[in-house]
Protein backbone atom coordinates (compact mmCIF):
# COMPACT_ATOMS: atom_id res chain seq x y z
CA UNK A 1 0.00 0.00 0.00
CA UNK A 2 1.06 3.28 -0.84
CA UNK A 3 1.76 6.24 1.79
CA UNK A 4 -0.38 8.88 -0.79
CA UNK A 5 -2.14 8.29 -4.16
CA UNK A 6 -2.84 11.41 -6.15
CA UNK A 7 -6.70 10.68 -7.69
CA UNK A 8 -7.45 11.85 -11.26
CA UNK A 9 -9.90 9.57 -12.32
CA UNK A 10 -13.39 11.56 -12.11
CA UNK A 11 -14.74 7.72 -11.81
CA UNK A 12 -13.59 7.77 -8.86
CA UNK A 13 -14.30 10.73 -7.47
CA UNK A 14 -18.19 9.67 -8.59
CA UNK A 15 -17.53 6.40 -6.47
CA UNK A 16 -16.14 7.86 -3.02
CA UNK A 17 -19.45 10.04 -3.44
CA UNK A 18 -21.28 7.43 -1.86
CA UNK A 19 -21.24 6.59 1.89
CA UNK A 20 -20.61 2.73 1.59
CA UNK A 21 -17.45 2.75 -0.50
CA UNK A 22 -16.15 5.27 1.69
CA UNK A 23 -17.01 3.13 4.58
CA UNK A 24 -15.20 0.08 3.04
CA UNK A 25 -12.05 2.44 2.30
CA UNK A 26 -11.80 3.49 5.43
CA UNK A 27 -11.81 -0.54 6.84
CA UNK A 28 -9.17 -1.71 4.32
CA UNK A 29 -6.97 1.16 4.95
CA UNK A 30 -6.80 -0.46 8.30
CA UNK A 31 -6.25 -3.52 7.39
CA UNK A 32 -6.56 -6.63 5.10
CA UNK A 33 -10.06 -7.89 3.89
CA UNK A 34 -12.72 -9.93 2.56
CA UNK A 35 -15.68 -9.89 1.09
CA UNK A 36 -17.16 -11.62 3.76
CA UNK A 37 -15.54 -10.02 6.50
CA UNK A 38 -16.22 -6.07 5.19
CA UNK A 39 -20.24 -7.33 4.86
CA UNK A 40 -20.09 -8.84 8.19
CA UNK A 41 -18.45 -5.82 9.38
CA UNK A 42 -20.86 -3.32 7.84
CA UNK A 43 -24.50 -5.40 8.04
CA UNK A 44 -24.43 -5.84 4.13
CA UNK A 45 -24.42 -9.07 1.82
CA UNK A 46 -21.57 -9.98 0.27
CA UNK A 47 -22.65 -9.91 -2.99
CA UNK A 48 -23.50 -5.77 -2.27
CA UNK A 49 -20.10 -5.72 -0.84
CA UNK A 50 -18.48 -7.11 -3.91
CA UNK A 51 -19.73 -4.80 -6.36
CA UNK A 52 -18.93 -1.95 -4.77
CA UNK A 53 -15.34 -3.70 -4.55
CA UNK A 54 -15.05 -4.60 -8.66
CA UNK A 55 -15.75 -1.18 -8.92
CA UNK A 56 -13.57 0.64 -6.59
CA UNK A 57 -11.04 -2.03 -8.55
CA UNK A 58 -11.46 -0.96 -11.68
CA UNK A 59 -10.90 3.05 -10.29
CA UNK A 60 -7.60 1.57 -8.77
CA UNK A 61 -8.55 2.93 -5.32
CA UNK A 62 -8.54 -1.22 -3.96
CA UNK A 63 -6.44 -3.91 -4.76
CA UNK A 64 -5.90 -7.47 -4.50
CA UNK A 65 -3.55 -7.86 -1.28
CA UNK A 66 -3.33 -11.86 -1.22
CA UNK A 67 -5.23 -15.00 -1.80
CA UNK A 68 -5.22 -17.86 0.73
CA UNK A 69 -7.00 -21.51 0.08
CA UNK A 70 -9.46 -22.05 2.56
CA UNK A 71 -10.52 -26.25 2.25
CA UNK A 72 -11.53 -25.97 -1.41
CA UNK A 73 -11.93 -21.84 -1.78
CA UNK A 74 -9.62 -19.44 -2.06
CA UNK A 75 -10.23 -16.62 -0.21
CA UNK A 76 -9.41 -12.70 -1.38
CA UNK A 77 -8.13 -10.55 0.72
CA UNK A 78 -8.53 -6.76 -0.51
CA UNK A 79 -7.20 -3.32 0.53
CA UNK A 80 -7.25 0.13 -0.44
CA UNK A 81 -4.09 0.95 -2.74
CA UNK A 82 -2.80 3.93 -0.48
CA UNK A 83 -3.39 5.15 3.35
CA UNK A 84 -4.00 8.97 1.85
CA UNK A 85 -5.87 9.91 -1.50
CA UNK A 86 -5.27 13.32 -2.65
CA UNK A 87 -7.86 14.14 -5.26
CA UNK A 88 -6.41 16.55 -7.80
CA UNK A 89 -8.67 19.35 -9.42
CA UNK A 90 -6.76 18.78 -12.48
CA UNK A 91 -6.55 16.49 -15.74
CA UNK A 92 -9.09 14.03 -13.91
CA UNK A 93 -11.94 16.34 -12.53
CA UNK A 94 -14.28 18.25 -15.01
CA UNK A 95 -14.18 21.97 -14.23
CA UNK A 96 -17.76 21.25 -13.28
CA UNK A 97 -17.00 18.90 -11.13
CA UNK A 98 -14.40 20.81 -9.96
CA UNK A 99 -16.37 23.94 -9.36
CA UNK A 100 -19.34 21.85 -7.44
CA UNK A 101 -16.39 20.61 -4.88
CA UNK A 102 -15.13 23.56 -4.15
CA UNK A 103 -18.87 25.05 -3.57
CA UNK A 104 -19.68 22.47 -1.53
CA UNK A 105 -16.57 22.54 0.54
CA UNK A 106 -17.23 26.35 1.03
CA UNK A 107 -20.82 26.00 2.00
CA UNK A 108 -19.27 23.64 4.91
CA UNK A 109 -17.36 26.48 6.29
CA UNK A 110 -20.83 27.88 7.38
CA UNK A 111 -20.87 24.79 9.87
CA UNK A 112 -18.13 26.22 11.50
CA UNK A 113 -18.72 30.01 11.21
CA UNK A 114 -17.66 31.01 8.39
CA UNK A 115 -20.13 32.77 6.15
CA UNK A 116 -19.13 32.02 2.54
CA UNK A 117 -20.43 32.99 -0.52
CA UNK A 118 -19.90 30.74 -3.64
CA UNK A 119 -20.06 33.36 -7.40
CA UNK A 120 -18.77 31.17 -9.81
CA UNK A 121 -16.05 33.83 -10.92
CA UNK A 122 -14.44 33.35 -7.70
CA UNK A 123 -14.89 30.00 -7.25
CA UNK A 124 -13.66 29.29 -11.08
CA UNK A 125 -10.45 31.34 -10.41
CA UNK A 126 -10.26 29.02 -6.90
CA UNK A 127 -10.14 26.10 -8.51
CA UNK A 128 -7.47 27.37 -10.81
CA UNK A 129 -5.33 28.25 -8.18
CA UNK A 130 -5.67 24.50 -6.63
CA UNK A 131 -4.41 23.13 -9.53
CA UNK A 132 -1.76 24.92 -10.12
CA UNK A 133 -0.99 24.02 -6.42
CA UNK A 134 -1.82 20.23 -7.10
CA UNK A 135 0.56 20.50 -10.11
CA UNK A 136 3.75 21.73 -7.94
CA UNK A 137 2.97 18.83 -4.72
CA UNK A 138 2.43 16.18 -7.61
CA UNK A 139 6.28 17.31 -9.08
CA UNK A 140 7.48 16.63 -5.36
CA UNK A 141 5.61 13.34 -4.30
CA UNK A 142 8.12 10.20 -3.44
CA UNK A 143 5.13 7.77 -2.88
CA UNK A 144 7.10 4.28 -3.51
CA UNK A 145 10.47 5.09 -1.49
CA UNK A 146 7.75 6.57 1.15
CA UNK A 147 5.78 3.87 1.49
CA UNK A 148 8.78 1.67 2.42
CA UNK A 149 9.54 2.89 5.49
CA UNK A 150 7.74 0.29 7.50
CA UNK A 151 9.05 1.53 10.48
CA UNK A 152 7.38 4.50 10.95
CA UNK A 153 3.71 5.33 11.41
CA UNK A 154 1.67 6.93 8.91
CA UNK A 155 2.23 10.68 10.73
CA UNK A 156 5.29 10.69 10.12
CA UNK A 157 5.50 9.41 6.33
CA UNK A 158 3.43 12.72 5.73
CA UNK A 159 5.62 14.91 7.85
CA UNK A 160 8.37 12.95 5.79
CA UNK A 161 6.61 14.10 2.78
CA UNK A 162 6.13 17.11 3.03
CA UNK A 163 9.66 18.48 4.14
CA UNK A 164 11.02 16.12 0.92
CA UNK A 165 8.35 18.40 -0.96
CA UNK A 166 10.09 21.92 0.46
CA UNK A 167 14.18 20.30 0.23
CA UNK A 168 13.82 19.10 -3.50
CA UNK A 169 12.46 23.12 -4.61
CA UNK A 170 14.31 24.93 -5.89
CA UNK A 171 13.95 28.95 -4.92
CA UNK A 172 11.83 29.49 -8.02
CA UNK A 173 9.36 27.13 -7.21
CA UNK A 174 9.25 27.91 -3.62
CA UNK A 175 8.70 31.07 -4.54
CA UNK A 176 5.77 30.32 -7.09
CA UNK A 177 4.29 27.98 -4.20
CA UNK A 178 4.29 30.47 -1.46
CA UNK A 179 2.73 33.10 -4.59
CA UNK A 180 -0.09 30.31 -4.83
CA UNK A 181 -0.73 30.22 -1.33
CA UNK A 182 -0.80 33.91 -1.14
CA UNK A 183 -3.57 33.66 -4.15
CA UNK A 184 -5.48 31.07 -2.79
CA UNK A 185 -6.03 32.63 0.88
CA UNK A 186 -6.90 36.02 -1.15
CA UNK A 187 -9.14 35.19 -3.00
CA UNK A 188 -10.95 32.20 -0.26
CA UNK A 189 -11.15 35.73 2.10
CA UNK A 190 -13.09 37.47 -0.66
CA UNK A 191 -15.40 35.09 -0.04
CA UNK A 192 -16.51 35.16 3.55
CA UNK A 193 -19.05 37.73 3.80
CA UNK A 194 -17.93 38.74 7.32
CA UNK A 195 -14.38 39.57 8.25
CA UNK A 196 -12.20 36.68 9.71
CA UNK A 197 -11.37 37.92 13.27
CA UNK A 198 -7.76 37.52 14.00
CA UNK A 199 -6.76 37.25 17.80
CA UNK A 200 -4.17 39.96 18.49
CA UNK A 201 -2.06 39.31 21.83
CA UNK A 202 -0.77 42.08 23.68
CA UNK A 203 2.95 41.60 24.85
CA UNK A 204 2.97 41.41 28.89
CA UNK A 205 5.03 43.67 30.82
Amino acid sequence: MKAFKVIRDPEAFQLLGDETRRRVIYLLRAKEMTVSQIAAELNLTPQAIYHHIRKMRDAGLVEVAREERVDHFIETYYRATAEVFNFSHGEGMSPADAAARVEETLKALGRIGFRVKADPQSVSEFVEVEKRLNQIDEKMEREESIAGMDDIDFFVKQKVAHLAGLLSMSDKEFTEYLGLQREHRKILRSLVEEPVKTEVVSPKG
